[in-house]
């Protein structure tokens, strides 16, 4: 079972990124997929998350700016981000919750975890 993350990059502040994570090894359409970061000396953080049916939950620090978009039929989940700050630079790791029907931001929910896409965003 992997998660492949990709789309990161370097950014100026204000411009927008797409990044996208590739399941295989089982399909993940009925897992919650969700998005956490881990910015320099900080702890990992949740970002979004999204069920199968397509309902998002996204943190306060991300609301309208960010949102999550998943293609059940080909594994793949996306996160869309727009309106990018300085604070936004981290890596960006996805995860899938295959207990879970309801998004969580909880990180111990979810069992499954990708390798994470570093998103630098200048000043």
């Amino acid at each position: 079972v992997q998660l492949q993350a990709s789309g990161g990059g370097l950014v100026q502040a204000g411009g927008s990124l797409t990044l996208s994570c590739a399941a295989s090894g089982r399909s993940f359409g009925s897992s919650v997929m969700g998005w956490f970061r881990q910015a320099p000396g900080k702890e990992r953080e949740f970002v979004a998350a999204i069920s199968w049916s397509g309902s998002i939950y996204c943190a306060d620090s991300v609301k309208g700016r960010f949102t999550a978009s998943r293609d059940n039929a080909k594994n793949t989940v996306s996160l869309l981000m727009n309106s990018l700050k300085p604070e936004d630079t981290a890596v960006y790791y996805c995860a899938a919750a295959s207990r879970m029907a309801i998004p969580t931001p909880n990180p111990w929910q979810y069992n499954y975890w990708g390798q994470g896409t570093l998103v630098t965003v200048s000043s």
